[in-house]
């Protein structure tokens, strides 16, 4: 959250929604160090994948974007 400058009450509400849209899904690992809580993982799915590449080729990706490829 630090390198985007957004705070977690973006980001979260903003994942909840692309989970819904079919975009992103989520899933609960296990602490890796006692003590700590389990974390919430998140990763595109295929569809949201090909509409992540979509976006980056289109005319609205933002300059010094990350490649996808």
């Amino acid at each position: 959250m630090k390198a985007t400058g957004l705070a977690s009450g973006t980001i979260y509400p903003l994942l909840m929604r692309m989970t819904d849209q079919g975009l992103v899904e989520a899933e609960w690992r296990a602490a890796e160090a006692p003590g700590r809580p389990p974390r919430h993982v998140y990763r595109l799915t295929a569809t949201g994948l090909r509409l992540a590449h979509e976006h980056a080729k289109g005319e609205n990706a933002p300059c010094g974007a990350p490649s996808l490829a």
